[in-house]
């Protein structure tokens, strides 16, 4: 979800604006993906490599997160939407990381859409702990190296209750990844959007599905 500060600078306004408009593309694109019967959506809201701004644009952005996990989580709970954490969010504190297990733990069982977000999240860090936790249990003898095969170590990742993602959009034209979902993500289509995502609408949100369907997904194999 990428153009926030852009979006705030091209009109003169604060970039704490940018993310509040940001917050109001969330929830469109929470409402496009149930629309169009997605499963599973991830927002990479704050990435491990935010912690580098200003500490003004940090404390704008956790005041949004928790003002919209105030008061838009139970629109979201009854709407059948499942929470999902990923990432460290033990770095925003202890009182605000309480607040995101217990809507997890609340929503567990709701199954119209699982929403999860990615918060100080960096997927090289992911990686590394997958690697590490496997470590441990060689060390522990309750695992032989040979045993370690590409399934057990998505095991031990994050997402490991969570299917690999089928789409990966980015906005404002940038065109990278940067570090989001990068095991995940061996096989999914990329679709890079020119708008900013304060713009983003639910046109938008269809213009990639379509761009996806059109898309012949072969994971390594010949077309038919």
């Amino acid at each position: 979800m990428d153009g926030n500060g852009r979006w705030a600078r091209a009109r003169g306004v604060p970039i704490a604006q940018g993310h509040r408009e940001g917050g109001e593309a969330v929830q469109r694109c929470v409402r496009a993906a149930m629309e169009h019967g997605v499963d599973y959506l991830t927002l990479y809201a704050f990435s491990s490599e935010n912690w580098r701004r200003s500490g003004e644009e940090i404390s704008d952005l956790t005041g949004l997160m928790q003002f919209y996990l105030r008061h838009r989580f139970r629109e979201l709970d009854e709407q059948g939407v499942r929470l999902r954490i990923i990432g460290d969010p033990e770095r925003f504190g202890v009182s605000f990381c309480r607040e995101l297990r217990r809507a997890e733990e609340k929503t567990r069982h709701n199954t119209r859409l699982t929403l999860a977000l990615a918060l100080s999240y960096g997927s090289r860090a992911e990686i590394a702990g997958s690697a590490r936790q496997l470590a441990e249990r060689v060390r522990a003898g309750t695992l032989e190296p040979h045993e370690i095969d590409e399934a057990l170590f998505a095991s031990a990742l994050q997402t490991h209750d969570m299917p690999d993602p089928d789409l990966v959009m980015r906005t404002s034209g940038e065109s990278r990844l940067s570090n989001f979902l990068l095991w995940q993500s061996a096989y999914a289509e990329l679709v890079f959007l020119d708008v900013l995502w304060p713009d983003f609408g639910e046109k938008d949100f269809a213009e990639a599905m379509m761009r996806y369907m059109r898309r012949q997904r072969r994971f390594g194999g010949r077309p038919e």
